[in-house]
């Protein structure tokens, strides 16, 4: 129990990590890529073989690990965008529900079960997303804001799909710490091209600020990943309790936090939008 809280608090403290960025006026690109090296460290230190880099090249998972690669500089770099302009609650509920795509993909792809409850649940979620997501202000104009919620719905969906694919597919035993590392590897690669890109046509500096908000949003980053496999290792939770209670909470700590801390508004309609977030991801998982 205790790692899943751990999972739980390191996942909610990503949003808060980015909505600080935001108030501490720390470049979001800089920190990510930051992230990403800090976070590629630990999966390095956590691999306990020798690494061999020819090994790495010529294995069956690298062109995977290098479009996750990407995906997670771009999909973070939203996340953040998300969480600065929507609120922690359309961040967490967007990012949140998209583990329906993972689930209509095992649908398709391994011949999982389907039934009554699971495409209701699937229903359910995207209007949960929508319903979170919209702002009274907007309601004349209901596509307004929308598009970074839904290209983190489906860009985080993308990624635990990629990852469950490969995973199961390309991933010998034992390969998750160095397989995540070449990930985290990649990602901060592309991004420092794009920050070194950028230098060339405006010069800037790595403020100190940067670096440690990102160092810090790295360590976080890497343990909420590593405490949710953790959780899963443990025999007293079954899977489907496991991420029905990790999801529900860093959504509903989220949008406490964003209310308490951050005096985000929430309308009924968002709240409504929450309440089906919630409902969506019991009924789904328990299906």
């Amino acid at each position: 129990m205790i790692y899943l809280l751990l999972s739980i608090l390191a996942s909610t403290l990503i949003f808060i990590i980015f909505k600080l960025f935001e108030k501490l006026q720390i470049n979001t690109l800089q920190a990510i890529v930051v992230n990403y090296f800090t976070a590629c460290l630990f999966g390095l230190w956590m691999y306990d073989k020798p690494i061999i880099v020819s090994d790495i090249i010529s294995s069956k998972w690298i062109y995977g690990a290098l479009g996750l690669g990407f995906l997670f500089i771009a999909i973070f770099n939203i996340m953040a965008m998300t969480a600065q302009r929507n609120g922690l609650s359309v961040a967490s509920v967007a990012s949140k529900m998209s583990v329906i795509i993972p689930i209509v993909f095992g649908i398709y792809a391994y011949n999982e079960g389907v039934g009554a409850q699971k495409i209701i649940g699937i229903v359910l979620a995207l209007v949960s997303v929508y319903l979170s997501s919209v702002k009274s202000k907007s309601i004349n104009n209901p596509t307004k804001g929308l598009w970074l919620p839904i290209l983190l719905f489906f860009g985080s969906g993308i990624i635990d799909t990629s990852i469950k694919y490969i995973e199961t597919t390309y991933l010998p035993d034992n390969s998750i710490p160095i397989f995540s590392a070449t990930i985290f590897a990649f990602a901060f690669t592309i991004g420092s091209s794009i920050l070194i890109i950028k230098a060339i046509r405006k010069p800037f500096k790595l403020p100190v600020k940067a670096i440690i908000g990102g160092a810090t949003l790295g360590i976080t980053n890497y343990f909420s990943i590593y405490y949710l496999l953790k959780a899963l290792n443990h025999e007293s939770l079954e899977s489907s309790t496991l991420f029905t209670v990790n999801n529900v909470a860093i959504v509903m700590v989220s949008t406490l936090l964003g209310l308490i801390f951050f005096k985000e508004k929430i309308s009924k309609i968002n709240w409504s939008g929450i309440i089906l977030a919630i409902i969506a991801i019991v009924i789904v998982t328990l299906a």
